[in-house]
């Protein structure tokens, strides 16, 4: 069970993890729109696709990660510390500008199960903010000297999509209901982008000053 992050650090990335499963963003939005339009069970699909771009994101990171510290510990954690500031980044940006949830309740034509398996992971993979947002989140979570890295980010990975496809079941699920009432209760959204500020803002803290040496 090497590939098993430590509780405390297991945790946080729980912590973290759902609260970007909670904070709207396209995929959310993209799920809601196609419970609005075409029904429950093509929005699944959809959430189904957003999951399937999520594990090839972890891949990538994974193993481009794991490549990254072989070749230079140093490299990975200019990485890091780049990756703090994005984070850093981030938490501004949710205070300044806040969440965008916009989404219409009209009718569509039914796809196919493939059609939206494969809308909801293009999507997903076409974000290029998903894989900055990947490769800066998740090597906050292993260390350079970790000869488990690898495996502890796929699992990292994995373990974000067990975190967040409950969450986005139960949005497709209650869809209506839950985009009128965001829509009409901003400061639920405004709350939701605090609380996601001060969590990044503290992942940010701790590269730059616990591990700055």
């Amino acid at each position: 069970m090497d590939f098993l992050p430590s509780l405390a650090t297991l945790l946080a990335f729980t912590a973290a993890g759902l609260l970007l499963a909670l904070t709207p963003g396209p995929d959310m939005t993209l799920s809601i729109s196609r419970a609005l339009g075409q029904g429950r069970r093509p929005a699944l699909f959809v959430v189904l696709g957003t999951s399937l771009g999520v594990v090839c994101h972890t891949l990538l990171v994974a193993f481009g990660i794991s490549a990254l510290i072989t070749a230079s510990p140093t490299a990975f954690f200019i990485l890091k510390t780049g990756g703090a500031a994005y984070l850093l980044w981030l938490a501004i940006q949710a205070i300044r500008f806040g969440s965008k949830l916009s989404v219409e309740k009209i009718d569509q034509t039914k796809a196919s199960a493939l059609s939206n398996i494969s809308t909801g992971l293009w999507v997903n993979l076409l974000n290029p903010k998903v894989i900055i947002f990947f490769m800066t989140f998740l090597p906050q979570f292993v260390t350079a000297g970790d000869p488990d890295v690898t495996s502890k980010l796929i699992f990292l990975g994995v373990y974000f999509i067990v975190i967040g496809m409950p969450v986005n079941v139960i949005v497709v699920l209650a869809a209506d209901r839950l985009a009128s009432w965001l829509q009409a209760n901003p400061r639920v959204l405004r709350g939701i982008d605090c609380t996601f500020a001060g969590v990044f803002s503290i992942f940010a803290a701790k590269i730059f000053f616990t591990q700055a040496r």
